[in-house]
């Protein structure tokens, strides 16, 4: 195996109701992790989401409300998946985006505090992008030479995942990846750090509300404030960091829009 682990990576997908992390639910989550050694662990379960399954998303996943009916609420598992998950580096297919804020705000909601601050984020989604720039389908033809026959279930998903990233790293071992502006950004290497750094290394929250500039400072990303920093828009406008933490934002992306505000107390 190429890839260099000092602790576990967990690969991990998710099915869910739909793709708005405040208000969608986990119905399905697997996980794989990958030991130093080589070997794998998996945990997969389905979720009854306490909500109505739409008809469109049965269409994309194949679960149903009958699937989940009688299957545990995420509060339920939330404890055991924390522990899984526990002392492990994390990796799937789009988790910046969409996987892990997804999973942290039903982390939040079950009233338990995901760091995940101090793990290593892979994102093979990311890397794929900046070095073919295409779905995980077309990324696991590309890269393992097969047809992923049965997409959107969430351990296939999980299970192509990792052969994708593992056939990445086979493919790209040592190369220079550049921006859309032929900058260098990173080089394709056999450890967890350096492809974390690829993958995350600007974000601030999962949802990208905030991300670093150039000085390390957090910024807004969005809005009428987007580039600014943080701290400088909550100085001149006190009352932006009230809209926001009223406001239709992960939970997440409140939680670290306090840490900012409190920090400024805790500065020399």
């Amino acid at each position: 195996m190429k890839l260099k682990l000092k602790i576990p990576l967990c690969f991990f997908d998710l099915e869910t109701t739909g793709i708005n992390i405040s208000r969608d639910r986990i119905i399905e989550i697997a996980v794989i992790k990958l030991m130093p050694t080589g070997e794998t662990v998996r945990k997969t379960n389905l979720i009854n989401p306490g909500v109505i399954i739409s008809a469109e998303s049965t269409a994309i996943h194949g679960i149903s409300n009958e699937d989940v009916a009688g299957k545990p609420i995420f509060k339920e598992v939330a404890k055991e998946y924390a522990k899984f998950f526990e002392g492990c580096d994390l990796a799937g297919f789009n988790i910046l985006k969409f996987d892990m804020p997804m999973l942290v705000e039903e982390f939040l909601r079950a009233e338990i505090e995901f760091d995940y601050s101090r793990k290593k984020l892979i994102d093979a989604q990311r890397i794929f992008h900046l070095m073919e720039k295409r779905t995980l389908s077309a990324a696991f033809k590309f890269y393992c030479g097969k047809d992923l026959t049965e997409a959107h279930s969430a351990e296939a998903d999980t299970q192509a995942t990792m052969d994708v990233l593992l056939a990445q790293i086979e493919r790209y071992e040592n190369q220079d990846v550049t921006d859309t502006l032929g900058k260098k950004i990173g080089t394709i290497t056999t450890n967890a750090d350096s492809l974390s750094q690829l993958s995350s290394s600007e974000l601030v929250d999962l949802s990208g509300r905030m991300i670093k500039n150039e000085k390390g400072e957090a910024v807004f990303n969005f809005g009428k404030h987007k580039g600014k920093p943080v701290l400088q828009v909550f100085k001149a406008e006190p009352a932006y960091y009230d809209w926001m933490m009223n406001g239709d934002f992960a939970l997440d992306t409140k939680r670290w829009l306090t840490k900012i505000k409190l920090s400024q107390f805790t500065q020399k």
